[in-house]
């Protein structure tokens, strides 16, 4: 039976806000917190029981700031030392599940995944066979894709297929270690950049070009099933500026002849859809938005508003408060009182969120039904406006045990805005986020949340949405971002090629063929 360990760091990690990720914010699992964590290898399911699974440590950060290199340098240093004393313990592994995300940026580092990669095969030596399971957002430069027999990446953007993914790439490992050596030797990797770099608001699956062009990856394997171990495209991560930032096709398998042409197929197919990326909403201006919810009609309420400049769940810090400025100094939301007498008169908007410690604690010690004076926001990133003032009744209090302290919610409204205010950021993702804090958003006018594109619940509850362009650490208004270390000419910042990009098949020959 194989023996398999489990390691791995995922962050996405914008480059363009003020916040820095800890070491902490990974919430490190180590050994069996780790087998336990994925369902599919748990004892009692078949692929548990196909080999040895041994976790060392992995880490799954909120996306947020730059990793600091000392957080990077603590966690790679203690996969290190759990391997070594693993390898003194059991031996050399046959196989290593690497779980990260691919879109990592660590101080003074590029590549950052490729980095702890080599420092694993550093100390356990190149024989072992590497699997790795990516979100489609990450970046897979040559040097990653050297050092990886095998590397796939979820194919839905919201990513529902997250386990999936993940139960496949160690699926594929378990079918590999089980190929003879000898033929084993013969798995090839196809590799094709593609000059284009777009964020996943333009690239979900929901809807076209994406859709199909996703779609065309899954048909590939199925078509070819003794032919294509795995295909995968990456889109790349647009709020980070290292060589590796661009869309990516990759595909593995055993004939070189439908490999190869199987990849250049899906590159084709990405860069002839570029002009049809467009936003999976309407997009415009937070005003324009604005605008738009405030003379929508029943019919098409609650509508939802991403404000997605500081999404959090992209790489925002969370705490920029431009947006919820303007929208408290909005005709239509402002009131003679501040704690709601009028809001009959006005439409009901929930605004998810905004971070302010102290705030929260302010309100927990006034209670509810108290008017209260607060400032939050802009504590991380103030590149965008100071913190801001803010004047209302606490309509909700959520505390949880005295663990989750942290996570301490408050609602604060102001005239009809119900504003929630958090210790830490916080994604807004499920309708029970906004019903624990009693909040209706099925009831609600409009429902503004820092998102992109919207999850699975919320975009089932919308019945209009719109994304608002707003700055902050992830802006979707990618060409007023100074890159300057991406490849050029890259679609969308250069719209005109002088020639048509090169799309065909480079063979990525492994660190060491297993």
């Amino acid at each position: 039976m194989p023996r398999i360990i489990i390691a791995g760091l995922a962050c996405e990690t914008s480059i363009y806000t003020k916040a820095r990720t800890q070491a902490a914010a990974f919430n490190p699992l180590r050994a069996e917190q780790i087998t336990s964590h994925y369902r599919f290898l748990n004892e009692d399911q078949p692929l548990a029981k196909q080999a040895e699974w041994k976790g060392l440590l992995i880490g799954h950060a909120m996306p947020g700031g730059v990793v600091t290199r000392e957080a990077f340098e603590t966690l790679t240093g203690e996969i290190v030392a759990l391997l070594k004393d693993d390898l003194a313990r059991g031996g050399v592994p046959d196989g290593l599940w690497f779980d990260i995300h691919g879109a990592m940026c660590v101080e003074g580092m590029d590549d950052a995944e490729a980095v702890l990669l080599r420092r694993i095969l550093d100390v356990v030596g190149d024989r072992i066979v590497v699997s790795a399971s990516m979100d489609l957002h990450g970046n897979v430069s040559t040097e990653l894709a050297s050092m990886c027999h095998l590397i796939t990446c979820y194919r839905k953007a919201p990513h529902e297929d997250e386990l999936e993914t993940k139960e496949r790439a160690c699926r594929n490992l378990i079918h590999l270690l089980q190929t003879p050596s000898d033929h084993r030797r013969h798995l090839l990797k196809a590799w094709i950049p593609i000059p284009i770099l777009l964020p996943g608001e333009k690239t979900s699956t929901r809807i076209e070009p994406a859709r199909r062009i996703y779609a065309a990856v899954t048909d590939l394997v199925a078509r070819h099933q003794a032919s294509i171990v795995d295909a995968a495209i990456w889109v790349g991560y647009p709020w980070a500026d290292e060589a590796r930032n661009r869309a990516v096709v990759m595909v593995v398998g055993w004939d070189k002849d439908v490999v190869g042409a199987g990849a250049e197929r899906l590159a084709r197919l990405f860069w002839e859809a570029r002009s049809e990326f467009k936003f999976v909403a309407e997009a415009g201006s937070l005003e324009k938005c604005i605008d738009a919810a405030v003379a929508s009609s029943s019919e098409t309420r609650p509508f939802f508003i991403s404000d997605s400049g500081d999404n959090p769940t992209a790489g925002g810090s969370g705490d920029v408060t431009w947006s919820l400025d303007r929208i408290l100094n909005r005709p239509e939301f402002k009131t003679s009182s501040s704690t709601g007498e009028e809001e009959g008169k006005s439409k009901t908007v929930i605004y998810a969120s905004l971070p302010g410690p102290e705030a929260v604690e302010k309100a927990i010690k006034a209670g509810l039904g108290a008017t209260i004076t607060v400032v939050a926001g802009a504590q991380v990133d103030d590149s965008y406006g100071p913190p801001l003032t803010m004047t209302g009744k606490v309509h909700a209090i959520k505390q949880g045990e005295q663990k989750q302290q942290q996570q301490a919610e408050v609602v604060l409204q102001i005239g009809p805005v119900f504003v929630i205010l958090t210790k830490t950021r916080k994604p807004y993702h499920k309708e029970s986020d906004f019903t624990d804090l009693n909040l209706q958003p099925r009831k609600a006018d409009i429902v503004i949340v820092k998102i992109g594109y919207l999850e699975p619940e919320l975009y089932d509850m919308a019945k209009g949405w719109m994304l608002a362009l707003t700055p902050g650490g992830v802006d979707q208004d990618l060409e007023r971002l100074p890159h300057t270390h991406i490849y050029r000419p890259m679609w969308p910042f250069d719209k005109v090629f002088d020639k048509e990009p090169d799309l065909s098949t480079r063979w990525i020959p492994s660190l060491n063929p297993v």
